[in-house]
């Protein structure tokens, strides 16, 4: 990783970036690229979840009423095909 690169790492973090990138074959910044990719895509899951939870609060969902939900809808959608 260039100096400015390894500036924005948490000395104490960087060996072992090194490490695994050593470990994998892989270079060090593409181990951190991954990393930060995982990062980011598991923080857009954790905001549509919240979504989904604020959302079924408001409409006084509970987790057990997703089956039978799940259920209607796919029996109106059958219907609604025919």
């Amino acid at each position: 990783m260039s100096g400015s690169d390894a500036s924005l790492i948490p000395p104490g973090l960087l060996p072992k970036i090194r490490a695994a990138a050593a470990e994998e074959h892989r270079e060090p910044a593409e181990v951190v690229r991954e990393a930060l990719e995982r990062y980011m895509e598991d923080r857009e899951w954790r905001k549509l979840f919240e979504y989904g939870e604020s959302r079924a609060k408001a409409l006084g969902l509970a987790e057990e009423d997703v089956p039978r939900l799940i259920a209607e809808y796919r029996r109106e959608y059958r219907q609604s095909q025919a």
